[in-house]
């Protein structure tokens, strides 16, 4: 994949890679509207351990400024099936209506609150996240909502705002987006798609299970958009 250029070198921002596909479209969508990227990625025993390798290896792949990788206690994130081993990943379907045992406490505020926070220390007032409530498994802090009043919070919060210095900007650029629109957009501004990791329960080689929802979602997403997904799954 080919960088893209971004054309007000400037104009920075933090953008949350986890190494997914929909971090992964945030951050080239940032690119391409002139955003030098600042990649942010958190290691906190997730049971997917090659996500952060791969969110490496797309800020490089992609252009990013730096990247910079966080290690957070993964006590602070037991019980759910994301952390822990003896919680079983769901794998009979999506079911809505529900948070599913996948959801990782408050993740995204936590790594929002980091984002706002490095934003203060590199001097910028935009911050990108790859959320999305449109095809996703029901987790709370997704919703337009919680970036809305999270991006309130970090505007009363940040010294840099309250000092008249700027106004911090929440980005959710796919936070509508089915996942097949997702992956349109992605493959338009160049995302190779064959470095994300998006599997609940990838097996000891890294292969996707094909079952869990987020494989789920991802596989209807490409049959969707009428393109094979790059990445390996057992089985298949």
């Amino acid at each position: 994949m080919g960088r893209v250029k971004n054309k007000l070198k400037d104009r920075k921002a933090v953008c949350l890679l986890s190494g997914g596909m929909d971090s992964a479209t945030a951050m080239a969508v940032a690119a391409a509207e002139g955003y030098a990227c600042h990649a942010l990625c958190f290691s906190y025993g997730q049971r997917n351990r090659w996500e952060v390798g791969a969110a490496r290896e797309l800020a490089g792949r992609m252009g990013a400024v730096e990247f910079r990788c966080v290690k957070l206690d993964p006590a602070c994130f037991a019980g759910t099936a994301l952390t822990d081993r003896s919680v079983k990943v769901p794998k009979g379907g999506i079911h809505r209506g529900c948070v599913p045992v996948t959801y990782v406490p408050v993740r995204n505020l936590i790594f929002l609150s980091y984002a706002v926070a490095w934003a203060e220390v590199l001097g910028c007032f935009d911050v990108f996240i790859g959320v999305n409530c449109a095809d996703y498994s029901g987790y709370p802090d997704c919703r337009p909502q919680f970036i809305a009043a999270f991006e309130k919070a970090a505007n009363l919060a940040a010294a840099a705002a309250v000092e008249g210095g700027g106004r911090y900007r929440v980005h959710a650029p796919i936070i509508d987006m089915s996942k097949r629109q997702i992956i349109l957009t992605g493959s338009k501004l160049g995302v190779d798609y064959s470095l994300t990791r998006s599997c609940y329960d990838p097996d000891p080689e890294g292969r996707s299970c094909g079952r869990c929802d987020s494989c789920r979602l991802r596989l209807k997403g490409f049959a969707e958009a009428r393109l094979k997904d790059p990445i390996e799954y057992r089985g298949r």
